[in-house]
């Protein structure tokens, strides 16, 4: 191994180092360093990215800004694939604490530091790519297979080989067939990669259009909800835009609703098709992309920083001056929930945290009581909380 990873001093407690050690195991489809910044992305500032192949496994060190980020990604990330059934990640933290990246290529990459050379003859990144980049993406499923993608163990398998992209490396030429099957690229019309979802396992007994709506809306905005006529444990969730769609997948797959655990995935369909005039649907269709209840309307909402993943404790907002708490307690548990603790915020009496017996209470919960009619104008509003009471 060329780049040389070298520990520093500071004696950190095991666990709370900003670096983890990634490996992808199952690895069907070439997974580049681009893509693990992609992923990573999501939870906070990487600083740098080391690739390498140890043991016939591809492997990672990637290095946070933050130890918490570390944290975070190695609890939502851990087990997870990154493509439908294959590329599984498993991650734990480094003994190291920092990287010594010596250069920026498609196998390592100091992303504080664009002045490095890139090192045995490897082409560097043009600024356009590395901006493109900079910012969290999206993987969306390789139905397209891997065409024009070097196999790992090519010199350049950074998922985006070199030979794949005559001309010059802007983000806009990758083949099609790459970018249907591969990552959403910044700079391409979100139009063009998958914003719909594929939720299965579902208990057809329990389960509406209007409760996936509502759940899923808490990641995005739903345009569309279908519930498939045959297999009524299956639907289909389309979203406003693929980093949406991808923020849902990653939050609610696995998670229990109505006695059974829900996996969601991306879906190969780009829309969710309505029905035709006449056509028999028992209302299993139902188009949202015009509902006032979309919680992400307004550019730069607040509400794109207060997302976070399912939890027993509900943050309840928009609470009437008249509201007591033994009334909300009792809407919890009148409508089944058991309501283990409760606390009207001190500043802001029209905010709150409620407290109910399961994560999985809590996500029904927040199915049946978001945007219920408190009276007075008032409509509630229900969200995950990062707190606990």
């Amino acid at each position: 191994m060329t780049h040389s990873a070298s520990a520093s001093d500071s004696s950190m407690m095991p666990g709370q180092s900003p670096v983890l050690r990634i490996i992808v195991e199952n690895l069907f489809y070439p997974v580049s360093l681009e893509v693990l910044h992609q992923i990573f992305s999501k939870f906070g500032t990487v600083l740098k990215i080391i690739t390498f192949t140890k043991n016939n496994q591809f492997q990672a060190l990637l290095q946070y800004a933050d130890p918490i980020n570390a944290h975070h990604a190695k609890l939502t990330l851990d087990g997870q694939n990154i493509y439908n059934a294959c590329c599984t990640l498993r991650i734990e933290f480094s003994k190291l604490t920092s990287l010594n990246v010596k250069y920026n290529n498609d196998k390592s990459r100091d992303f504080t530091r664009l002045d490095l050379p890139s090192g045995d003859g490897q082409p560097t990144l043009e600024p356009t790519m590395t901006a493109a980049f900079g910012a969290p993406g999206i993987i969306s499923s390789p139905y397209a297979g891997a065409a024009g993608f070097a196999p790992v163990g090519f010199p350049q398998a950074a998922g985006l080989s070199m030979q794949a992209m005559p001309g010059a490396l802007g983000p806009l030429t990758i083949p099609t067939s790459a970018v249907a099957g591969r990552m959403a690229i910044h700079g391409m019309p979100p139009t063009a990669l998958h914003s719909v979802l594929l939720v299965s396992n579902l208990n057809p007994d329990s389960i509406s259009p209007h409760g996936l709506f509502i759940l899923f809306g808490v990641y995005g905005d739903v345009h569309r909800v279908k519930i498939l006529f045959n297999k009524k444990e299956n639907a289909l969730v389309q979203m406003a835009d693929a980093t949406q769609a991808q923020l849902a997948m990653s939050h609610l797959n696995g998670q229990r609703l109505y006695g059974r655990v829900m996996r969601v995935t991306i879906s190969k369909h780009q829309t969710v098709q309505l029905p035709r005039e006449g056509q028999e649907d028992q209302g299993l269709t139902k188009d949202f992309s015009g509902s006032p209840l979309h919680r992400f309307k307004k550019p730069g909402s607040k509400n794109f920083q207060n997302i976070f993943p399912p939890s027993a404790t509900l943050h309840l907002s928009n609470i009437p001056p008249s509201i007591a708490d033994d009334m909300l307690k009792d809407l919890f548990s009148s409508s089944g929930y058991t309501v283990k603790a409760f606390k009207f915020f001190q500043k802001d009496r029209k905010m709150a945290l409620i407290q109910l017996g399961s994560v999985e209470e809590a996500i029904q919960a927040l199915i049946d009581l978001h945007n219920y009619d408190l009276g007075e104008n008032h409509h509630l509003r229900v969200s995950f909380s990062k707190s606990t009471i």
